[in-house]
């Protein structure tokens, strides 16, 4: 990728990229190890006529994004796992009111305070399942500071499009880690903000059809007369009861994520081809995982690397695929095993599956994945 080569640490990367989106507005409250997210952000946003606000806490910070969006800013928040779990109801607001924002979760270990300074991927699960109710997730995660920025800016794209708050699971290790990249030129990667109603006042619902995915939808203010509210309502957003309306609006969050697997199915593979053994891994872990695939490889043996760059909604056919062709897989991740509860449910052809863990707060070695590698290889 051409551009302006930076050195850059993660969370400077992730600042940069929210900027090339279009990011105009930023709430939040300053958590380890997220804190120069804000901090970048706090002295970049007023160069380009955007607004920072620093809240009294997460819970606020959240809700600050929430009613920019409402008011057509394209706005994030950035925090880390004490912080995300006090968002949790907000989220699922931004959810029913399908709000778009960007909630940056630079991943500690836990539980409670844990290990501020240190990392994990220790929230995996509760970005898919933490808020109450039913409801989808989209939830990107990058392994280089390249992808720091580019999937920040591919989380403003898909929340633009899809009308949700979308999550981008970062860990310290990616966070804090510096690496030359290739800052892209305006216009090299694609920027996408929703259209605007073009009908009349009177004729617009705000929830009404065709403004799910890709649809037009209106800002508070704008001259568009609408309801937002956490509460299930109808096509206006008025609160209803009615079983009709409540199985129509639950279905249509639905359909947001299942209508569009394909499109938000996203891995890297690394020697897949003759692979027996693969592993999947994501995040800062699949930075161990390459080096431990190429050390096996010059050792003989055939392993290959399946690396989900969105991992919610998990790529369930994908991996079954992946699983098939396979004699066992490795499941190297910084937790206590929370995505290979994933792969074990899609594992349809009863492949070996084990794992690869560490959560002491340390990056997972190399050694420590090849020890893993060696035992399944035998």
């Amino acid at each position: 990728m051409s551009g302006t080569i930076k050195l850059l640490q993660g969370n400077e990367a992730c600042a940069e990229g929210a900027i090339y989106a279009g990011c105009d507005f930023f709430g939040g409250y300053p958590i380890t190890p997220s804190t120069e997210v804000a901090e970048e952000l706090a002295r970049m946003l007023p160069k380009h006529g955007g607004k920072f606000i620093q809240m009294e806490d997460e819970i606020a910070g959240l809700a600050s994004v929430l009613g920019a969006a409402a008011a057509g800013a394209k706005a994030m928040t950035a925090t880390s796992g004490p912080g995300f779990s006090l968002m949790l109801e907000l989220l699922g607001y931004g959810c029913m009111a399908e709000l778009p924002c960007v909630i940056v979760n630079v991943q500690r270990g836990g539980p409670s305070t844990g290990l501020p300074t240190k990392g994990a991927q220790a929230d995996m699960m509760q970005a898919r399942w933490g808020t109450h109710g039913d409801h989808p997730t989209i939830a990107l995660c990058p392994s280089s500071i390249e992808e720091c920025f580019t999937q920040t800016v591919k989380a403003f794209n898909l929340a633009e499009k899809f009308r949700m708050p979308v999550l981008l699971m970062m860990d310290e290790f990616i966070g804090h880690m510096r690496e030359k990249m290739a800052v892209p030129e305006p216009g090299a990667l694609e920027v996408y903000s929703h259209p605007r109603p073009k009908v009349k006042p009177s004729e617009y619902q705000h929830f009404g059809d065709g403004t799910s995915v890709g649809g037009a939808y209106a800002a508070m203010g704008s001259g568009y007369r609408f309801n937002i509210t956490g509460l299930t309502h109808d096509l206006m957003g008025f609160p209803t009861n009615r079983p009709d309306e409540t199985k129509l609006k639950m279905d249509r969050l639905k359909a947001k994520v299942e209508d569009h697997r394909a499109e938000l199915t996203e891995v890297e593979e690394e020697f897949l081809d003759d692979a027996e053994i693969v592993i999947i891994s994501y995040g800062a872990a699949a930075r161990t995982s390459q080096q431990a695939i190429r050390e096996a490889r010059e050792a003989g043996v055939k392993v290959g690397l399946l690396r989900p760059t969105i991992v919610w909604p998990f790529p369930d056919q994908v991996v079954s695929d992946v699983l098939r062709k396979a004699r066992a897989a490795i499941v190297a991740e910084m937790n206590q095993g929370q995505l290979i509860l994933e792969v074990d449910r899609v594992n349809r052809s009863h492949t070996k599956v084990v794992p690869a863990q560490r959560y002491d707060g340390e990056m997972i070695t190399p050694a420590e994945i090849m020890s893993v590698l060696k035992e399944v290889a035998r």
